[in-house]
């Protein structure tokens, strides 16, 4: 198979041309394979979940959303008559939302510096970017730097801390392993297959904690039955 960094861009693009594709396949260093319909990127806003729908009625203003994908919330946002700029890795996703009229641009969060925005969105467990816990703390400084005076960062992440419980609903954590929520996952769309990279699921109390160390307060704002939950994030004046 083909190394590349963007199997999600080649299924995007396919898709939108053909109107058919294979699934997604994500592998997990701790869970067994799952699938990723493609059509789910292309999703609107009904069938969106309701944190996603809570995260875009919430936007307020100028938006930069990181992880663009398919545009599909910066195109609502926009019939919305907000102002949209998407950032993501992907090539595939780059061109996709370009030829939809988004502004955009392929470029790394963490490389990205712009002028400021009145709602930074990070959704699909988006907190997840930063990879490992010891890097949330960057993370969220730089979304920090990309606010207006009264802006705030909307973000979703799963506690995930249910896959280490037994029978008797007892939790099994090795405290000197890294944090039960950092994970390793690969994508494989036909023939073209990621590299394996780092993702990190963060329960809420711990983001808590790592927002106010760079001086920002997090709310949670909803939590759904698989504990995926929506925060939203100000800075603290």
């Amino acid at each position: 198979m083909s190394k590349t960094n963007d199997p999600l861009g080649k299924a995007i693009t396919e898709f939108s041309e053909n109107g058919f594709t294979e699934n997604i396949i994500v592998r997990s260093d701790l869970c067994d394979d799952d699938i990723l319909p493609v059509e789910y990127l292309f999703r609107t806003y009904d069938h969106m979940p309701k944190t996603e729908q809570k995260a875009l009625d919430l936007s307020k203003g100028s938006v930069l959303e990181v992880g663009g994908g398919t545009g599909c919330h910066a195109s609502y946002l926009k019939s919305k008559g907000l102002t949209t700029f998407s950032i993501d890795t992907s090539k595939g996703s780059i061109n996709h939302m370009e030829d939809k009229g988004l502004p955009c641009s392929q470029i790394p969060f963490l490389e990205f510096s712009s002028e400021t925005f009145d709602t930074v969105l990070i959704l699909m467990n988006g907190l997840g970017l930063s990879g490992e816990l010891n890097k949330l703390g960057q993370f969220l400084s730089h979304a920090k730097s990309m606010l207006k005076p009264d802006g705030f960062i909307l973000a979703d992440s799963s506690d995930i801390r249910y896959l280490y419980e037994d029978e008797e609903g007892g939790t099994w954590i090795d405290l000197n392993s890294k944090y039960p929520g950092e994970m390793l996952f690969q994508m494989e769309y036909k023939n073209h297959i990621s590299e394996w990279f780092p993702w990190l699921y963060v329960d809420f109390e711990t983001l808590e904690k790592e927002a106010l160390k760079i001086g920002l307060s997090a709310v949670k704002i909803m939590e759904d039955e698989n504990f995926h939950y929506l925060t939203k994030l100000e800075i603290i004046k």
